[in-house]
């Protein structure tokens, strides 16, 4: 059965028309002015009023994911029907393999979670947790596989943290299958310090979390990661960056030509450091790493993405409950799961950003869904509105006001962020693959729905 989306405005990351859309077999089929589609029995969708945008696609996520003795709360079932009410109907989540084991069981064990779950489509990130003889091959054949990133860790040393021998080493092999390395960038060794010096002074309430990551250390190793990605002559993706020290880092190498992206997330767009000192243990609610910073640097942030030195918002996604996983820490602000709920509110948060005029409607499109599609190997299937493109689109009601408060979130999780906030604007409707998934407040969508998406390489072999 087709679709005819009629009377809307058409949002693109670079354009802004009236048009009507036709939709077949879950793609779009036709794009013309309004009211010269033929109906022929179509589904009609008046968006009459609303804007017509392709969905959101967040690159960032955590679901079901093991992490400090628990995992987080939200699967790819509860995570992506969450999602789909925001108005994200694609996302990348990562695949970590453990130490001395192969990537491919990492894959295959990440593929069992998705699979019969996701509500949409998906994709994954590889984790480079150590580097071997083995290594080149392993990601050659994970790149066969449609896995065209890879995240290496500066942080959480005996964990994840990686030389930088090894990250130069990565960065070399990418430019081989036009792969794209994302690092998670803070100096981890130095950070260990800090919170070996607050546990011995005693001082382990969750406001010492955010203490002992100085943003100058974030900035530190975002810089170095730059000039590693210079020598190499290979792409670098910075994810979560959070801080002005870091984002100069960003600025400075694509002043020099160096090809530097980076990703930022709502928590630190609209949450600040004092959250962390709330009484009460409440402040463990908002432990994630790198940690939210002090509110100036949120000005810094939007500045970057309106100049385009930050080209996407993701979440990192990676919630855990008050009760019974956050509450792991009390007393103890090192045992506190890092990690925050967000894959829901991130597209009505960043459109309250063209609200509030700190970025333009095509500028959010693109933070949202064009550019993580092209940096991430699903463009235009994704993230466009072209003709052959997925019908993944949202309805979107620039005028809605959407209520951020526990009471209306879907996600499995037992708090909200964002308690008593209100945004302007939020998906009316929300289709993948031109299927209606949400309507209001209904959801149409089923878990198994989603397919595993085969990335493309999005970077010159070279």
């Amino acid at each position: 059965m087709a679709t005819l989306i009629t009377n809307g405005t058409v949002v693109t990351a670079s354009d802004t028309y009236e048009a009507d859309l036709r939709i077949e077999e879950g793609r779009i089929a036709a794009i013309a002015p309004r009211g010269k589609l033929p109906r022929d029995g179509a589904d009609l969708i008046d968006a009459g009023g609303k804007q017509v945008m392709p969905g959101g696609i967040d690159v960032h996520t955590h679901l079901d994911m093991p992490f400090m003795g628990t995992t987080s709360s939200d699967d790819f079932a509860t995570g992506t029907r969450a999602a789909a009410f925001g108005g994200t109907t694609c996302l990348v989540d990562f695949a970590i393999p453990q130490k001395g084991r192969p990537m491919r069981e990492a894959l295959e064990a990440w593929q069992a979670k998705a699979e019969g779950k996701a509500c949409f489509d998906y994709g994954f990130h590889m984790c480079i947790v150590e580097w071997t003889e083995q290594t080149p091959a392993e990601l050659d054949a994970m790149v066969d596989e449609g896995i065209t990133s890879f995240k290496l860790f500066t942080d959480y040393p005996g964990v994840f943290q990686i030389d930088d021998g090894a990250i130069f080493r990565a960065l070399r092999w990418s430019r081989s299958r036009g792969a794209l390395i994302q690092v998670h960038a803070v100096n981890g060794p130095a950070t260990a310090v800090l919170v070996e010096e607050a546990a011995a002074r005693g001082d382990l309430d969750p406001v010492f979390h955010g203490l002992c990551r100085p943003s100058r250390l974030e900035g530190e190793a975002t810089s170095r990661m730059v000039d590693l990605a210079e020598v190499a002559g290979a792409p670098v993706y910075i994810v979560h960056l959070t801080c002005a020290e870091a984002l100069e880092a960003v600025r400075s190498g694509r002043r020099r030509g160096v090809s530097v992206y980076a990703e930022t997330c709502p928590q630190y767009l609209y949450l600040s450091h004092d959250d962390m000192a709330r009484p009460d243990f409440e402040g463990a609610k908002y432990i994630c790493n790198p940690p939210i910073r002090p509110a100036w640097h949120a000005a810094e942030l939007w500045r970057g993405m309106r100049s385009g030195d930050i080209q996407t918002v993701a979440t990192d996604h990676c919630p855990f409950n008050f009760k019974g996983q956050k509450e792991m820490g009390r007393g103890d602000f090192r045992k506190i799961p890092n990690g925050l709920p967000g894959i829901e509110p991130r597209v009505p948060l960043i459109h309250q950003g063209v609200v509030d005029g700190h970025i333009s409607l095509n500028q959010f499109v693109d933070l949202c869904s064009t550019t993580p599609a092209k940096l991430f190997g699903l463009y235009p299937q994704k993230g466009s509105i072209t003709v052959g493109a997925d019908a993944d689109l949202l309805i979107w009601d620039p005028q809605r006001t959407t209520d951020l408060s526990l009471a209306h979130q879907h996600m499995s999780v037992d708090h909200s962020l964002y308690e008593g906030r209100e945004v302007r604007g939020g998906p009316e409707k929300v289709l993948v693959r031109g299927e209606l998934v949400v309507d209001g407040e209904t959801f149409h969508g089923r878990p198994g729905a989603g397919r595993y998406l085969r990335r493309k390489p999005a970077f010159p072999v070279s």
